[in-house]
């Protein structure tokens, strides 16, 4: 142990404090508070550290720092503080690659409401953060569509107003704004339509919406007609808006419903946000070094960084799992909201489904989280990432090949193989197959002769499989190809078949489908794929038909042959171009005798 962290240790009060751990440079490792520090911070050194990630932190300690608080409270608003402010290594850190914005209601005598970035304590309101930008910018489009929020930013005041220092803009004119600047509208009418507002992004749309019907009510019986008809719109609109948020719960308690989902380092959290039964939003957040802690620390240490000052703290919370040092949460949560918070880890009913609901939410948000990690360092395709995920291959798919069958009630039937290498088509690499052995429109028995035929093929090529064979089709083709797979005796290979009704991917031996989400870029390139194999198809059976048909109304005429008629319309191209060539075309390609005849055909005895 270094000496400067042993007379450190040996110097700790018995106080509630925080206290910090440094390398030998006096870069901070780790951060944390505690009730007494001397027992907290002695602990460390007694061999029954939680994890390998706080072993390793207190290996490379070589120094200590205390500072001692009143509170308890004190010092988890301190150690949250400076958490965020030194980002320390070994501590679980609530990532933020970027500043999420806010909307803010500014604390003026005529409040403006606006999109930021930044947050201060200047006695603004801010509500967020929004994680997903679009609903951001639909919540400020529904304020300027039912609100006449004024969009100047002049210092107005009851003197400047009454100093008649300023006149209406153009949003006056086109009621956009009922023109507080030069006094049409009182501070008080002012601010309640402001607190409307913040009914409306807090997630209290039904209740606003009852406000609105008593107000249009009131209206009416005073015969204001004109003000009724403009309530009645802002319910239309709030009555759209209402509809579209989901009823997940019977009573009208404000609660977030929070899961976490972690691997490795990289952990994902998805908060659900519940106001008044409804689900209003829901924000997803990345933490770091979470790496081998117990659940109930990763929820600690997300809890305590992301409900600050400027967050909506609501009624509840509800985990998945109760967090470490609950009580002592609850109290920060008291003294940051004002107001008592419950918290609850649910066993069963409608919460528990609740939180199930976000802990998916969360582990797809892991997922690209990882992916996006994987793209960053350039190893694999990024596409190729997401398909093997969702798909639970054992291997990235960098070779695909997938099959197509075609036909026209029942004749000419072909098949196609396309070819995509780290997720881009290989068109040297495409086949196409005439179907020998099955008469009819039999897609299956096609199938099974062209997933033989490719692969007894590449058997004795010694050549290896692809990482995934893909079939145009549903269980009954994909079936068919595992059949002529296993008749080969190949037993290691990745098989899927794609449905093109609902876009279902199906395995072997799972009845159900695995459903990919339809913005998961995977899906997009499996659709891709099979696109291509469809179209690669259809234009082989198009050629071959067509060349039958052609062939066959020239071989109608009589003294023609098969070599003539090829010859013909490889050179002219159809048998309109044969029929509109003049004789002496005609005679230059094929001979005088022969051109005659098929001239005469068309036209008559010249």
């Amino acid at each position: 142990m270094k000496e400067a962290l042993e007379t450190a240790l040996k110097n700790l009060p018995d106080n509630p404090g925080v206290y910090q751990f440094k390398d030998d440079s006096g870069k901070v490792l780790y951060v944390g508070k505690a009730k007494n520090l001397k027992n907290r911070v002695r602990s460390y050194f007694s061999g029954k550290n939680p994890s390998y990630r706080i072993d390793l932190m207190v290996s490379k300690a070589a120094d200590l720092e205390f500072i001692i608080t009143n509170s308890e409270i004190e010092a988890l608003v301190l150690e949250n503080n400076l958490i965020k402010k030194l980002k320390p290594r070994y501590n679980i850190n609530l990532k933020d690659d970027k500043t999420y914005p806010f909307i803010k209601v500014t604390a003026e005598q005529f409040p403006r409401i606006y999109p930021t970035r930044r947050v201060f304590k200047d006695g603004s309101r801010y509500f967020g953060p929004y994680t997903d930008v679009k609903s951001m910018r639909a919540a400020l489009r529904m304020i300027t569509q039912i609100f006449k929020i004024r969009s100047c930013k002049l210092p107005l005041t009851d003197q400047t107003i009454a100093a008649g220092k300023y006149k209406v803009c153009l949003d006056y004119h086109i009621k956009k704004c009922e023109g507080p600047c030069v006094g049409y509208q009182s501070a008080q009418d002012y601010n309640r339509m402001v607190d409307q507002v913040t009914k409306l992004v807090g997630g209290r749309v039904d209740e606003l919406i009852r406000e609105f019907k008593h107000a249009m009510a009131e209206a009416a019986s005073d015969l204001e007609f004109e003000k009724a008809a403009d309530y009645r719109d802002k319910l239309e609109k709030l009555s759209a808006f209402s509809e579209k948020q989901r009823i997940v719960s019977d009573d009208e308690v404000d609660r977030d419903v929070i899961a976490i989902a972690y691997e490795a380092k990289d952990a994902a959290c998805s908060v659900l946000n519940i106001r008044s039964g409804k689900l209003i939003g829901k924000k997803e957040f990345h933490l770091q070094n979470a790496s081998e802690g117990a659940l109930s620390e990763v929820y600690t240490a997300f809890i305590k960084q992301f409900y600050n000052d400027f967050i909506d703290i609501p009624a509840e919370l509800v985990t998945e799992v109760e967090p470490e040092e609950v009580d002592e949460i609850k109290e920060l949560l008291n003294y940051r909201s004002g107001k008592k918070v419950k918290m609850t880890t649910p066993k069963r009913g409608d919460l528990k489904s609740l939180v199930e609901m976000s802990r998916e939410n969360a582990a797809l948000q892991l997922k690209d989280i990882q992916l996006q990690k994987v793209k960053k360092e350039g190893n694999v395709p990024f596409t190729l990432a997401a398909l093997q995920r969702d798909l639970y291959l054992k291997k990235l798919p960098r070779h695909i090949e997938c099959f197509d069958i075609s036909n026209l009630q029942g004749t000419d039937t072909v098949a196609s193989m396309v070819v995509f290498v780290d997720g881009k088509p290989k068109k040297s690499l495409y086949r196409k197959f005439t179907i020998k052995t099955v008469s009819g429109p039999d897609d299956f028995a096609s199938m099974e002769e062209v997933i033989s035929r490719r692969y007894k093929r590449l058997i004795e090529e010694k050549q290896p499989l692809p990482d995934l064979i893909m079939v145009d089709g549903g269980k009954g083709q994909l079936s068919t190809a595992v059949y002529a797979l296993r008749i080969l005796g190949l037993k290691n290979f990745e098989i899927i078949g794609l449905a093109k009704r609902l876009e279902e991917v199906f395995l072997p031996k799972d009845p159900e489908p695995v459903i990919i989400p339809k913005t998961s870029s995977a899906l997009k390139l499996l659709q891709q794929v099979r696109d291509e194999a469809h179209r690669f198809a259809i234009t082989f059976h198009r050629l071959k038909r067509s060349k039958r048909t052609l062939t066959t109304q020239l071989l109608e005429i009589k003294g023609v042959g098969d070599k003539i008629a090829t010859k013909l319309l490889a050179e002219l191209g159809s048998v309109r171009e044969v029929e509109n060539a003049s004789l002496e075309t005609l005679t230059s390609l094929i001979g005088e005798k022969k051109a005659s005849i098929i001239f005469n055909h068309f036209h008559g005895t010249v």
